[in-house]
């Protein structure tokens, strides 16, 4: 999934959480086992948060949006729709202007560079060089990371025209966000809970 931002966020400002639910991507199977243990507890969160989104139904509705223009990858468009619906509401969600909720997560990957996934610290410079996560806030932001989706897809997608779809339901998408959003965050507390404290 390519919601960057929206993993961060609901890591609750924990490091190790942070670390762990931004590299999942890059982790398959059980390797997660070869993290350090709350690195691990991020990992699942990802996983969890993942398994939710997939199976919402304002998730889905907005992806039923896509289908026609972006077929499969219409899912992973949409996670970059929200993560900009979130960029660009983001006082509306945390008290930390986002400018430093971003610099602190790129200082926070720099200082535990040796940990990450070869994955993550190959993206990582282009990460940072070009802001992504605060460029989300806009549009020609977003439709940097669609351009490059597209290039990854071996231009055999339509993502790189994604943004005429954003701008088509541009109201409906923010609107289903706000709702889907204020869902993820209660399950993923919850679950954030459940795996800093499980019952034994």
């Amino acid at each position: 999934m390519m919601n960057f931002l929206a993993h961060i966020y609901l890591s609750f400002d924990h490091d190790k959480i942070s670390i762990g639910n931004f590299v999942a991507d890059s982790i398959r199977g059980n390797r997660y086992l070869h993290f350090p243990e709350t690195i691990q507890k991020g990992i699942l969160l990802h996983r969890a948060i993942d398994t939710y989104t997939d199976a919402h139904p304002l998730h889905k509705k907005s992806s039923k949006k896509l289908h026609a223009t972006q077929g499969h990858y219409s899912r992973v468009v949409v996670d970059v729709f929200y993560d900009h619906f979130l960029a660009k509401n983001w006082e509306e969600y945390s008290e930390e202007p986002l400018e430093p909720f971003v610099n602190r997560f790129y200082t926070l990957l720099s200082n535990n560079y040796e940990v990450l996934p070869e994955p993550t610290k190959k993206m990582m410079p282009y990460m940072i060089k070009d802001n992504w996560l605060l460029n989300y806030a806009h549009i020609d932001g977003i439709n940097e990371v669609l351009q490059g989706l597209y290039r990854r897809t071996g231009k055999r997608s339509n993502m790189d025209k994604a943004v005429l779809d954003l701008r088509e339901h541009y109201d409906l998408f923010e609107s289903e966000f706000h709702l889907f959003f204020k869902d993820l965050i209660i399950f993923s507390h919850q679950k954030y809970k459940d795996l800093l404290n499980p019952i034994h």
